[in-house]
């Protein structure tokens, strides 16, 4: 198993998400006697860092998890879980639930907080997360009255959490002003593969973390299994540059080419995934620039994106201010495969900041360095949106 250094610990390079472990029938109770051999296979094999949150299996997680570590010695595995901010709002004076946890009593961010430790068995974290930093969970975690940030500080004080940080399925511009804010975050976890490497601008979310001298640590690898079965003209693309791999394994490759990421996270639900993920991660081989030009061709054949480079020139002549390469970037993400997160962006937007606001003038079409029509796409992107509403 590939080590890499992360302050004063030294971690697996392959982690275990537990957000997608066997379960009994589809959506239901975790499969304990699968579950169990998984982690205690993967811990055999050298994993040592587990993931898990206050709401993956319907809360069930989380204990799972704990009860299966807690056999070995604590201090030869590294437990990471997450504050559900985003599943969190201010109602009377209270917290309430909203989301998938809707219908759970009222609890503090300190309940919470307590109740995961119970759950897992532990007396700390070793890595804790504000879950999902994103545009309509930004003013529940910047609330000072609330305090959710000071309160695990002080959690972190006090010995409780050994490392803070957080995840985001947030746009690039609410991390970076997010770390603006509070410079007491250690690690940032986002989704990023070799397709959302600029479908969903991860690219840029990785420039941003990176230039504030923080590690990345990776979810969502393969997409959710999506670049496991490509299409045949993807896979064949694959297959003709390296016969012998698997499909699986340029996902993870293309990560091994980043140096900032410590952790890669998989969320293997089976015990073949697990073996093959053990294997990757045993023998670095990381894609060589040619084989990430090879990557975005993939890409290329299975989503169809408008070509915006984001060099804003359109912006300069928009009437309406709009911020044009988001929209385009948002666009181009609502037509190859609507991705929860970006639900997230759009509810948060002003109607004066969406494709609606867009008057057809065409002034920015005439500063577009690659001759996009954009009053149409603004137009196409208004349809998709009334689409999806009905």
């Amino acid at each position: 198993m590939i080590k890499k250094n992360f302050q004063d610990m030294e971690l697996s390079s392959l982690g275990l998400g537990n957000m997608r472990l066997p379960t009994l029938s589809e959506g239901g109770a975790i499969d304990e006697v699968k579950a169990r051999e998984l982690i205690e296979y993967a811990y055999a094999s050298g994993v040592n860092y587990f993931d898990t949150a206050f709401m993956y299996h319907g809360g069930k997680s989380e204990s799972f998890v704990g009860k299966v570590l807690n056999q070995y010695p604590r201090e030869s595995w590294y437990l990471a879980s997450k504050m559900p901010g985003h599943s969190l709002r201010q109602s009377n004076g209270k917290l309430e639930f909203i989301g998938m946890l809707a219908g759970l009593p009222s609890m503090t961010v300190a309940e919470i907080f307590e109740e995961q430790l119970k759950r897992c068995g532990v007396d700390y974290f070793d890595f804790y997360m504000l879950h999902n930093v994103c545009e309509t969970a930004y003013d529940i975690y910047t609330n000072e009255e609330l305090g959710i940030v000071n309160y695990l500080l002080e959690q972190k004080k006090a010995g409780r959490i050994r490392h803070l940080g957080f995840s985001a399925h947030g746009r690039a511009d609410t991390i970076e002003n997010f770390l603006n804010l509070y410079n007491c975050f250690e690690f940032v976890q986002i989704q990023l593969n070799y397709m959302d490497w600029k479908l969903q601008d991860a690219a840029k979310k990785y420039e941003v973390i990176t230039n504030h001298g923080i590690p990345v640590i990776v979810m969502e690898p393969v997409r959710g299994g999506q670049l496991v079965s490509l299409d045949e003209q993807a896979h064949s693309m694959l297959k003709e540059a390296r016969p012998n791999d698997t499909i699986a394994s340029w996902a993870f490759r293309f990560l091994q080419s980043l140096p900032n990421i410590p952790v890669v996270l998989s969320g293997m639900s089976n015990m073949e995934q697990l073996k093959e993920n053990l294997a990757l991660f045993s023998n670095p081989d990381p894609t060589t620039d040619a084989e990430n030009e090879l990557l975005q061709k993939v890409v290329a054949t299975m989503a169809d994106m408008v070509p915006c480079t984001g060099c804003r020139y359109c912006c300069d002549g928009c009437p309406q201010k709009l911020n044009i390469p988001k929209l385009i970037s948002m666009y181009n993400e609502m037509t190859n495969a609507m991705h929860f997160s970006l639900q997230f962006t759009l509810n948060a937007m002003k109607e004066h900041e969406l494709p609606t606001a867009c008057i057809a003038c065409g002034a920015c079409s005439e500063l577009c360095p690659q001759n996009i029509d954009i009053p149409d796409i603004m137009k196409k992107f208004e349809a998709e949106l009334l689409k999806r509403k009905r």
